[in-house]
């Protein structure tokens, strides 16, 4: 549908065109590669309300010129008076919407923690034009029009939410322009603080600007509204908050580094989905034929059982992922697929016994929110992020315009289970950037929004443009397929026992063969959200050329020069 962009001195490819064009001005400004990377992150949580949050997460990887690989887990923990059986014990084990689901508001300071240690701009450099989009307003394209129609009766839940989302009565329409006033004043307010302590140097006025909203007017603001609605977020809880670094996970798959973040998160499935991959062997298979489409769904059924028994924050658990990743768990895994019949539902696991989790008996949902962003700049380095969370499920703090983080909802109620929810611990995520290294100095930032989607997206996408040779752009566009055998990521964690969606421009055959297979098909548009949105930016130091490609599935652009 589009061309791979081509450039020689830098290029950005974000979730929103207008994100991209922010970062890009960066770029062509002079600043490097975290610079424009935090710009059009702080700008996704304008262009994109309904998916990302300037109050939510923010998970970031770098990877500097000079080969330093580093992951900032922007992801909160749940407040530490929350008590650890209250969804068991009042809510019969489900969790209501609104702010028992907040966890603490990490995206703020992760884009400053990195912009601090490597980037070269002021949090009000890159802010500008965020404020300027919440300000002035912009225009309102399809994709955020149908979203929020979609969730017009969840913003009516909470008075705050309805001035802001439907300040006529009704949702924002097609071609209307959105403002989001209090959001700018709350942006600005973090810059004319970092303005007033700037004498005292870049640092001094990044520690400002992050402080104006975790121990200043928000945060006190923040706390407040928490107690009025019956949360139990604290200022003590922003203020002692600080976004952590994280050692990543490094793969090797072929000629190959793949880089991703630690089991607090998702990013590991992709490693162990392509270990599976090399394991098991592609053969002569031909690209999306319904033998390939079979193995992959089969390796990607193994892949999220071993998500659902074992992942949740590695402070609190232990997940074994060196074991999940070694080379015997790999054949025990590929060695239980059978070429010839889908497994009826996700694998048990390999070393506990556990309750098989109970099938949904409802249509499959959209997994909602979140977006994502990557940046290679003139000196190597490289920029991936998967900002996120959704301003649907809970009130929007009057005066701020923004929803603490809400991203609690990927926590099980069950305190028991892996990412059972507890006092300090961080929810198991699904935004998870990633980073692709190649033997050849060739480096490639990549990712997805799109929930339990994104692994999968990204599997395919690299599979297509590795493995069947096609250019980044194409590998983008080609047609997907995703699993549903397995517990969805967010709440009500809905399973769809042998379920594979699959877009609408495969041929009946493919259809006929894969049922016969035993898949249960779930049919979507040709060109479908549902099966997440990759952006990637691949630079070839061989060739000299960036290469830069953005999903049609939503409003994605990439830029390259």
């Amino acid at each position: 549908m589009r061309p791979t962009l081509y450039g020689s001195k830098h290029a950005v490819s974000a979730g929103h065109y207008l994100a991209s064009a922010a970062a890009f001005s960066i770029l062509e400004a002079g600043g490097n590669a975290i610079d424009a990377g935090c710009c059009a992150g702080i700008a996704l949580a304008v262009l994109h309300p309904d998916e990302v949050n300037f109050a939510g997460v923010a998970p970031i990887m770098i990877r500097t010129g000079a080969g330093k690989v580093v992951t900032i887990a922007g992801l909160g923990y749940w407040p530490k008076a929350f008590p650890q059986d209250l969804f068991m014990r009042e809510y019969n084990g489900t969790q209501p919407y609104g702010v028992l689901r907040t966890v603490v508001p990490a995206a703020p300071d992760a884009w400053i923690t990195a912009l601090r240690d490597f980037g070269t701009m002021s949090f009000g450099d890159v802010a500008a034009a965020a404020i300027r989009f919440a300000k002035e307003g912009f225009g309102v394209g399809e994709f955020l029009a149908n979203e929020f129609a979609k969730h017009e009766e969840d913003y009516r839940r909470w008075p705050s939410n309805a001035k802001l989302f439907q300040p006529e009565g009704r949702a924002v329409r097609l071609n209307e322009r959105f403002v989001q006033t209090d959001l700018a004043a709350t942006m600005q307010y973090m810059v004319d603080a970092e303005r007033a302590a700037a004498s005292k140097g870049r640092d001094a006025g990044l520690a400002a600007a992050r402080d104006a909203f975790y121990t200043g007017d928000i945060a006190a603001r923040i706390a407040e509204h928490q107690k009025e609605e019956g949360g139990y977020l604290t200022f003590e809880d922003l203020a002692n908050y600080h976004a952590r670094y994280e050692e990543p996970v490094v793969t090797r798959w072929r000629d190959f580094q793949v880089i991703t973040c630690g089991p607090w998160c998702q990013g590991p499935l992709l490693a162990q989905a392509l270990l599976m991959v090399e394991r098991a062997g592609l053969g002569d298979l031909k690209h999306n034929e319904p033998a390939y489409i079979h193995l992959i769904t089969e390796i990607l059924k193994g892949a999220f059982a071993d998500r659902e028994y074992h992942y949740g924050d590695p402070l609190f658990v232990d997940v074994g992922l060196e074991r999940l990743l070694s080379a015997a768990h790999i054949e025990k895994r590929v060695g239980s697929i059978d070429r010839n019949a889908a497994m009826p539902d996700m694998p048990p696991n390999l070393y506990h016994n556990s309750e098989p989790p109970t099938p949904a008996t409802v249509p499959s949902e959209r997994d909602p929110d979140t977006s994502y962003l990557c940046v290679v700049d003139r000196w190597g380095n490289a920029f991936s992020a998967t900002p996120s969370d959704a301003s649907w499920r809970a009130p929007v703090v009057p005066g701020l315009g923004i929803v603490p983080s809400g991203r609690g909802t990927q926590s099980r109620p069950d305190p028991n289970h892996p990412s059972g929810v507890a006092p300090g611990k961080r929810p198991r995520l699904t935004p998870n950037p990633a980073i692709l290294l190649r033997d050849d100095g060739s480096v490639m930032p990549f990712g997805a929004p799109g929930g339990d989607s994104q692994v999968q997206a990204m599997l395919q996408v690299v599979l297509n443009a590795f493995h069947f040779g096609m250019d980044i752009q194409e590998a983008i566009d080609a047609p997907r397929v995703i699993s549903m055998s397995f517990p969805n990521s967010f709440a009500p964690y809905n399973h769809y026992p042998g379920q594979l969606g699959i877009e609408g421009r495969f041929p009946a055959r493919t259809h006929d063969a894969l049922i016969g297979l035993g898949h249960k098909l779930e049919e979507f548009p040709a060109y479908s959200r549902r099966l997440a949105s990759v952006e990637a930016v691949l630079y070839e130091p061989s060739t000299g050329f960036f290469r830069s490609g953005a999903d049609p599935r939503q409003p994605a652009y990439a830029i390259a020069i």
